[in-house]
């Protein structure tokens, strides 16, 4: 099981899911580390970056951080410098390249926003408006708010249906998921919710 801390966002997902990545001198990636935890048979497996420091003979030193994401872009590397960290742990003497590492992928996301299909002016405000609008009914009202979110929910499965059928009939899957920003699993799985068929056909 993947342990490490992962980033992603409301609209992509796990789609362009990030975390921190280790890189060995030698340029490699490393395998998960594994660590007896004492009771039994049970050993835990994690890939946390902070583990590759060298304080155990069995896990090696990272040498560099980086971004990844589950599309497979990476980010730039960001060296350690183990003689300023000198016997801290990498967890704390890591960390401005860790937080380093998000801003890169926070970076990465925006790229791949501006590479989906534009939505009109007029929608992104009208949809920016309505959720203030709800937003502020649900400090006076929040059964009323319930009941805006489940309109909108009946409105987009209206919507969404046609909007499905049609792109199924313009695009192919690659390029519907281009122009959503998700990966093609994803884009089938959303296209046959709206569109109410099987995500296998």
């Amino acid at each position: 099981m993947d342990d490490r801390e992962k980033w992603t966002t409301e609209e992509f997902g796990t789609s362009h899911e990030g975390w921190v990545g280790v890189l060995l001198e030698d340029g490699t990636t490393p395998a998960p580390a594994f660590f007896d935890t004492g009771s039994g048979p049970s050993v835990h497996e994690t890939s946390h970056w902070y583990v590759y420091d060298g304080r155990w003979s069995h896990v090696p030193r990272a040498a560099a951080l980086r971004a990844v994401c589950s599309c497979g872009w990476s980010g730039p590397e960001h060296r350690l410098d183990w003689t300023a960290f000198g016997d801290r742990n990498l967890a704390d003497a890591g960390e401005a390249e860790a937080d380093t590492c998000l801003r890169d992928w926070d970076g990465h996301t925006v790229q791949v926003e501006a590479t989906t299909v534009p939505l009109p002016e007029t929608v992104t405000t009208l949809l920016e408006r309505l959720e203030e609008e709800i937003e502020q009914l649900s400090r006076t009202s929040p059964v009323a708010a319930v009941r805006a979110a489940r309109r909108l929910e009946v409105t987009a499965e209206r919507i969404g249906y046609w909007a499905a059928h049609g792109t199924r009939n313009d695009l192919t899957t690659t390029q519907a998921a281009a122009a959503l920003g998700l990966d093609e699993g994803a884009t089938r799985r959303l296209m046959a919710g709206f569109g109410r068929w099987s995500p296998y056909m």
